[in-house]
């Protein structure tokens, strides 16, 4: 069974910074895309940041345009765990960010994944920034 679990979320005010974590177990953590997404009130799920690694010290890191110099997305293999470092936050920001991952043939390409690709899902940890 797999099993995906974020936290790190909270209440925060703009300017500061947070970092989420994500436990991923149950299959080989490190052939895995890992994937941040979040979801605002009233609006869709987007996509966030997502990283895989290639092999020795190579990784593929993709980053949505609107957190891009601000987050940073990272991984520890050997502790199966994904981070998403969130700094300057912004009201905007506000959302509950959901964890994913995914073992499919797709995940060593150097794209992006659409969140239907992602196998499993985190339960989503809520993160809040004050203006």
């Amino acid at each position: 069974q797999v099993q995906v679990v974020e936290s790190g979320g909270g209440l925060v005010q703009a300017g500061d910074s947070l970092r989420l974590s994500c436990t991923a177990s149950g299959r080989t953590f490190s052939s895995a895309r890992m994937g941040w997404f979040r979801q605002a009130p009233d609006k869709e799920r987007e996509f966030v940041a997502a990283i895989s690694w290639l092999g020795g010290s190579t990784y593929y890191a993709d980053y949505a345009d609107s957190v891009k110099g601000r987050f940073t997305i990272s991984r520890d293999n050997a502790k199966n765990t994904a981070y998403l470092q969130m700094n300057s936050l912004k009201p905007e920001d506000t959302a509950v960010y959901y964890c994913a991952a995914d073992w499919g043939p797709r995940n060593t390409g150097l794209i992006r994944l659409q969140a239907a690709e992602y196998d499993y899902w985190g339960q989503g940890t809520q993160v809040t920034v004050s203006s």
